[in-house]
Order: structure tokens, then sequence, then C-alpha cells
């Protein structure tokens, strides 16, 4: 699990990807990277450790340009001590690709395989990221064959990845020169939408939050299995690459992932939230008498709507008996038992 954010503008976009970035704090607090792009050169930089650590103002002021990918990693393939598995990924053809990911491929040992020995790519982490890059970046190649890149292209080249690979994914790449591409898994797991400001300038986004909180307007969620592309001059081209799409979302995004005043491919994730602790009073009440209970307690932070929404429903009161350290950032995604 990570947060994702994308930029196409006609003005500088770094500032704007940092503030989506801390807006998706939540997603991932290992790593986090930023790449722009300007004259179609890429400039990048990621390190380990939270948004605010990683990113200085001499960084900043070396991120030029007005189209731009940001993440916040939770790794949950490869290694989780590793800066060199940092996303943005990069791959210098065809055309120069960088790529942002938020999934899990449940294939990527045997793409992997596939990539070298069929595709002639070589893979030099851990991560299934830098797998789906290369995948992505075969798919251009053999779509184009040294022709000019068209929006047409673009979406064959997703279509490829789709019959390729399996698993989770919403994504979201930089192609030099040709603009911003993002895509989701036909069963569209991990979410992924995409607001517009005033100014034009388009954002997408792992959760509605990055948008709403940098002043764009939430237009839609990128639908499973759908591809959107948008070109240099920030027009907008999106095509469905899936033959098959069907919308099964992770419940754990609505349980403990995902901000609760965000809203996921039209649900917002309090009101889940509450309709967990619903469900749950209905299950309590058929199976222990309330008389039994003398008090509902949260494990904070995210389950708070749901004891709160029980509590109510059963009428016992609500009390806080556990005091979670603020300072430490979210103890489940953390990587191991031993640093919770």
């Amino acid at each position: 699990m990570c947060g994702i954010v994308g930029v196409a503008s006609n003005a500088p976009v770094n500032q704007l990807i940092y503030d989506a970035l801390l807006l998706l704090q939540h997603r991932g607090q290992d790593a986090a990277g930023i790449v722009t792009q300007m004259d179609r050169k890429f400039h990048m930089h990621k390190a380990k450790g939270m948004v605010r650590d990683v990113f200085r103002t001499r960084n900043m002021r070396s991120l030029p340009g007005n189209c731009g990918l940001g993440q916040v990693r939770y790794p949950t393939a490869g290694n989780a001590f590793s800066e060199e598995e940092a996303q943005p990924f990069y791959v210098n053809a065809p055309f120069g690709l960088v790529l942002v990911h938020n999934g899990n491929l449940t294939n990527a040992k045997a793409l992997k395989a596939e990539l070298f020995s069929t595709d002639h790519r070589h893979i030099n982490t851990e991560s299934d990221s830098e797998v789906l890059l290369n995948v992505l970046a075969h798919e251009l190649e053999k779509t184009t064959r040294g022709l000019p890149l068209t929006p047409s292209d673009v979406f064959k080249a997703v279509q490829g990845v789709h019959r390729r690979v399996k698993g989770s994914y919403a994504v979201i790449a930089l192609i030099a020169g040709h603009g911003l591409l993002a895509f989701r898994d036909p069963f569209g797991i991990r979410p992924l939408c995409i607001g517009k400001a005033k100014d034009g300038t388009y954002m997408l986004a792992s959760e509605s939050v990055a948008l709403e909180g940098t002043l764009h307007q939430f237009e839609r969620n990128i639908e499973p299995g759908e591809a959107v592309f948008i070109d240099m001059q920030t027009q907008l081209h999106a095509q469905q690459c899936s033959d098959a799409p069907q919308l099964s979302p992770c419940i754990f995004e609505y349980v403990y992932l995902a901000r609760p005043d965000s809203t996921l491919d039209g649900i917002s994730v309090y009101q889940a939230r509450l309709n967990l602790g619903e469900t749950l009073a209905k299950r309590v009440i058929s199976t222990v008498p309330p008389s039994d209970i003398d008090v509902v307690i949260p494990i904070p932070e995210s389950s708070r709507p749901s004891a709160a929404q029980l509590a109510q429903l059963l009428g016992l009161p609500y009390r806080e008996g556990f005091v979670k350290n603020r300072y430490v950032g979210r103890t489940f995604i953390m990587p191991g038992q031993s640093v919770r």
C-alpha cells in the first residue's frame, strides 16, 4: 500500500506534488519521492523517511517542470529497508519512463523471468514496481516500433499490461516529451481518482483528500481497467483497456488504509466505518446480551467511528482506554513487528 500522485499543468508542479504527498502521508511513511519533467529531462529526488524529512528547500529547487509524479511508500513487496526501492522508478527506453505504483503483483516472479529471457530487460531490485515499469516499457516499445507515439498507442500498451500482469495496481507514469499516463487494474483493487483546478491543472491521486486539500475539484474515479493519458498540451484522453472490468476494491482501504474524510469509488470512508460499527452491533446483539458489556473502547485511530456507532446502538458508554503516541506515525504499516 502506497500513496501516489501525478500532476500535469502549465505551471511548476513541485510544490503541488509535495502538498499532495503530505495529504497522503498516512498511506506510507518509509520513503518518499518526486520526479518532475522539464524539456524532456527528468529531475528526481527520493529517499527513506517522511515527506517533510526527505524534501528540503534545496531539494524542491532541483525539481523544475510543469509535469510530475510523487509517491509515499509502505513496502509490501521487495526490501523494506532499501533506499533503491523508493519510488519513482526510471527506465530510459522507450522515450524515457518514470512510474509510481500502488499495489501488489501476484505474478511478479514469473514476469521478472519472462522480462529477462524474452523481452531482454534487466530488473535490478526485488520491487514488483520495477517489474511493472519494465512490462509497460516493453509494451510501449512493441506498440510503437520506432514510430511517433499517439494516445491510441498508449492505450494499446496498457491493454498489453493488463494481459500480462496479475494482481493489484494503480499506476501513474510519465512518458518523456509525451505526457502523463494513469491506469488501474481490471478489478480496481487500489483507488485512483482525478481532479482539475480552476487554471486547468490536472491531478491524479490515490485519495480524494489530496485533490480537495490542494484546491482541485474532484471530477471522477479512474474506472477499473481504464487508462487516462494527458498529453503535453494538457488534453485528456481516456479509454477502457480491459475486456472484462469489474470493481472489486480492497475492503482494507475502508477499514484502515484510507483517511476517514476520503471518498473512494463513491463511498465515504467515514460512512463505511460507521456501517461496520452498525453491522457489528447487530452481531453483538445476537450473541451477547448488552447488559454483559460495560463499555466500548476503540483501538485508535481507525476504529473510532465504528466503536462510536457500536456504543450508540447498544446504548453503552464510549470511552478512550488506549492512548496513542501521536508522534510515532502509523504503527500497522511499520516494517516488522519489532518496530511496531
